[in-house]
């Protein structure tokens, strides 16, 4: 049984090799499991939250179904379901570095915005790439946004020195 009790640096192992297979960077992979893990992970708890919000989210990267069924075509998980997600880390963690990939593959190669590459992909990650695109442009994010990424930026040192990269 996984507890709820839950620290991403726990997981150091699969998002180097998830990072390793997907060519994202493993520190932004693991910046965002710390961004992300501020509600408990406990496959129960999160069924039992899922009852009352059918829209939530799950696993420790927090991935919303339609998400999930987007990213996962024609990939080694395809099989998989999002109901999978809470009792698998490894497969949550696989799932988002391949979004963060797919966001990559989005990006334009210049934009105006005072975001780097990693924190652009961290507003794709939690806003959609509709959103990273035009704050890419240079529209300016709305307060949740512009919290993700100050909570990043907090967390970029602890993820580095997890995935041994600082």
């Amino acid at each position: 049984m996984i507890s709820s009790t839950y620290d991403p640096a726990d997981y150091a192992s699969q998002v180097r090799s998830r990072s390793r297979q997907t060519g994202v960077d493993a520190r932004l992979l693991m910046a965002i499991l710390y961004n992300e893990a501020y509600k408990p992970h406990a496959p129960s708890l999160e069924r039992a939250w899922q009852g009352f919000k059918t829209d939530a989210a799950f696993g420790v990267a927090n991935m919303h179904r339609a998400t999930f069924d987007e990213v996962k075509k024609g990939r080694g998980f395809a099989h998989r379901s999002w109901e999978d997600l809470p009792d698998d880390r490894d497969l949550a963690i696989e799932a988002a570095a391949w979004y963060l990939h797919d966001l990559a593959a989005e990006l334009p190669p210049t934009w105006s915005a005072p975001y780097t590459e990693d924190e652009l992909l961290a507003l794709g990650y939690n806003t959609g790439v509709g959103n990273m695109l035009a704050f890419a442009r240079g529209v300016s994010p709305g307060s949740q946004a512009r919290t993700y990424v100050d909570k990043l930026r907090a967390n970029w040192a602890k993820a580095g020195r997890a995935v041994g990269e600082g």
